[in-house]
């Protein structure tokens, strides 16, 4: 059963390489939407026969509805610059792509694995963060706010166990910069969807976050880095609820 692979991308030659070698044997074609790189991306996705379109950035969500719209085959995998196909679900993959009979199935979900430092991060909020990468395209299209787009299919959903990994982070700093951008993100998303944030709700919010994560999820089984993973997620959860709030008292002082 043939599939596009789409990307988005910007400026991505740490990453593209890995993702692309992980699916170009598997994938009909691959679409690439970058929306302006500088660097060696486009080299990159030329070598792995990759079919590049250019797009001035639309969002998250407008960026990966684009790519999809460009895909020329009923199924589509969408995968990250940042991400890469396992072995495991490499073959998964593979022997669904070897199928003849029509599926009932209109997407496929996988567990997603990340690599923190030097370790696999299997516990907590990050582990098995189950997502459907793999579906029909006429069934399903992007949502969601400024930042973190969520997948909307319409129809069964079968499951792979296979993991896709995924190298979010290049060190801690690098975690701390993109929660804090990601928190005043999330912040406008929700003022403009008219939510409010009361005086309590930073601390609030910020302690579940840390409790769920590392203690109910058990992400003290990862040792450090589950601790530095809980501790600066219930920080960008405080800065969200912090900044929306910032918003409403800045409102009600004009």
């Amino acid at each position: 059963m043939k599939f596009s692979a789409c990307i988005i991308t910007l400026n991505e030659e740490a990453n593209l390489g890995r993702a692309l070698a992980s699916i170009a044997d598997l994938a009909d074609e691959i679409v690439i939407v970058d929306s302006g790189s500088t660097d060696g991306t486009e080299a990159i996705a030329r070598r792995h026969g990759a079919r590049l379109h250019r797009q001035d950035w639309l969002g998250y969500v407008g960026q990966k509805n684009l790519a999809l719209s460009l895909a020329r085959n009923d199924w589509v995998f969408s995968l990250d610059a940042d991400e890469e196909l396992s072995g495991t679900l490499r073959e998964e993959i593979r022997h669904w792509n070897e199928r003849d009979a029509v599926t009932r199935e209109k997407g496929f979900s996988m567990p997603r694995c990340v690599r923190y430092g030097d370790r696999w991060i299997r516990h907590g909020d990050w582990y098995p963060d189950r997502l459907v990468r793999l579906f029909r395209k006429d069934a399903a299209k992007f949502a969601g706010g400024r930042v973190h787009e969520r997948l909307e299919v319409q129809g069964e959903i079968g499951a792979f166990s296979g993991d896709l990994h995924h190298y979010s982070f290049r060190d801690v700093d690098d975690h701390r910069a993109r929660g804090e951008k990601y928190a005043g993100l999330w912040a406008e998303s929700a003022w403009e969807s008219g939510r409010r944030s009361g005086p309590l709700s930073p601390l609030s919010h910020a302690a579940f976050r840390w409790v769920r994560s590392y203690l109910l999820r058990a992400g003290f089984l990862d040792g450090q880095a589950g601790w530095r993973i809980s501790a600066i997620s219930a920080r960008e959860t405080w800065l969200k609820y912090r900044m929306l709030r910032d918003r409403s008292t800045k409102v009600r002082q004009e």
